[in-house]
């Protein structure tokens, strides 16, 4: 999680003022003849107008405040330039699918639908994106991060890749965030850089009310960037076919009747389940991102999801056929290196010329970070001849769930009644309980722990 792609990074500022200056060393601009838009009220140049663009961003603007500043006009100069035309058409290509389960998601999580723009910022949708830094999927979770919002991983799934699982995390954390500072840009902020660097900046500013804008300066640069850059992409993205842009056609695994969700509760093999429906492996994995084996791990306790192309009648009695048998490809279950088969005894492997944590982790099928916490290890570099502990022997023992808080920071005109009345079962005992508060009295700013049942 929190990392910046490409669509984020494009801007350059002039040393000192961080005015706008370039995109990527060029100057860019679009003409008016590259719209192929028949729907357009106005000409091109008047959705580029900075005044219009006020305007427009005031219009379209629900939850989220879609602010105009130079800052994002610089990016809305970019991404309305030749160069990112590809880019966007294959973003709205890909949109069609994962929109739809976004939306879904933020609909049931009571997340602002307008949200779903700052994917693209993170991954360009991509459920296989990995920073630099290890954040994963289509919301770029890193591993702690993930686990802190429940997300599986281990030898056979990684549900940061999951656009289900990942968009319900990236929901809640948002939702945690903006119960935190009261804000939406301020949550978006967050999620970039950590609550923790935001509050900081907030505390920096010695503001007790303050907006992104304010603490801007105090933000790391790449998150000064990050909020104008999901500013300028839902304006563009909105107003694509004024722009000429249309969903770039021939992502295979786009089903027109749709898809459907089975949990599964046993070893089934992707493969077995795109035979028995007639369908390619790589369109079936593509919906099922998460699976590394290709294998569904799914058990009665913990059933997992399979997203399959809407299933015809004819095809209900051979997929039936596979979800029944208990077999991956009417084969033996797999094994892998655990506990279980290594007779609680870590298994080592000795680091040769070449070799990378990376490429360790992948032939021994675990992640990197486990690799790093079993040989106490604070970076990624290994040197040949190390001995590394690749199965820790351990059993992993699951935890009985910590009590979750939510927190909120306290606005002007709050108070204890009034943020009580906003979760189910708080009281204002309960409240003053858990702050050490002495009497009812709260100032604007202060952050109050709730807890969440």
């Amino acid at each position: 999680m929190l990392f910046c792609a490409q669509f984020a990074s494009a801007v350059t500022y002039n040393k000192g003022t961080e005015e706008p200056l370039k995109v990527d060393g060029k100057e860019t601009q679009i003409a008016e003849g590259d719209s192929t838009s028949n729907v357009q009220t106005h000409p091109l140049s008047w959705y580029l107008n900075p005044q219009n663009i006020k305007a427009q961003l005031d219009t379209l603007q629900q939850e989220v405040p879609l602010t105009y500043n130079s800052y994002v006009q610089s990016y809305i100069d970019a991404y309305t330039s030749t160069r990112y035309r590809h880019h966007l058409e294959k973003m709205l290509g890909l949109a069609q699918y994962y929109f739809p389960i976004y939306e879904k998601v933020f609909t049931e999580t009571d997340v602002p639908q307008e949200i779903k723009y700052l994917s693209i910022i993170e991954s360009a949708l991509n459920p296989h994106a990995v920073s630099r830094v290890g954040a994963t999927g289509p919301w770029q979770f890193m591993f702690t991060t993930a686990k802190a919002y429940n997300l599986d991983i281990n030898n056979y799934i990684d549900e940061r890749k999951d656009p289900y699982a990942a968009t319900y995390a990236a929901a809640a954390y948002l939702k945690d965030a903006y119960q935190t500072f009261g804000d939406w840009q301020l949550a978006i902020a967050s999620y970039n850089c950590g609550k923790g660097n935001v509050e900081r900046a907030i505390r920096r500013s010695g503001l007790t009310n303050p907006d992104f804008w304010s603490i801007r300066k105090y933000l790391p640069q790449e998150t000064r960037n990050y909020v104008p850059a999901y500013i300028a992409m839902t304006y563009v993205l909105l107003n694509s076919p004024v722009f000429g842009l249309s969903p770039q056609a021939g992502t295979a695994f786009i089903n027109e009747a749709g898809t459907d969700a089975i949990l599964i509760d046993k070893f089934v093999s992707l493969a077995s389940v795109a035979e028995a429906l007639h369908i390619s492996m790589d369109a079936l994995a593509a919906l099922n991102p998460a699976y590394k084996k290709s294998i569904i791990n799914g058990t009665p306790e913990e059933p997992k999801r399979l997203i399959v192309p809407a299933v015809e009648k004819a095809s209900y009695a051979s997929l039936y056929a596979v979800l029944n048998n208990n077999t991956p490809s009417g084969g033996t279950k797999p094994q892998v290196l655990t506990a279980a088969n290594t007779e609680n005894q870590p298994v080592y492997h000795r680091v040769k010329k070449g070799e990378s944590l990376g490429s360790i982790a992948n032939k021994y099928r675990v992640e990197i970070q486990d690799l790093k916490v079993w040989n106490k290890l604070s970076r990624n570099m290994i040197v040949p001849g190390q001995r590394l502990i690749v199965a820790s022997g351990q059993k992993e023992v699951k935890q009985a769930p910590a009590i979750r808080y939510a927190t909120y920071r306290v606005k002007r005109g709050d108070t204890l009644s009034g943020i009580a009345q906003k979760y189910k079962g708080v009281t204002v005992s309960s409240l003053k309980a858990m702050n050490n508060l002495r009497g009812t009295a709260i100032k604007p700013g202060m952050t109050l722990r709730v807890n969440k049942l």
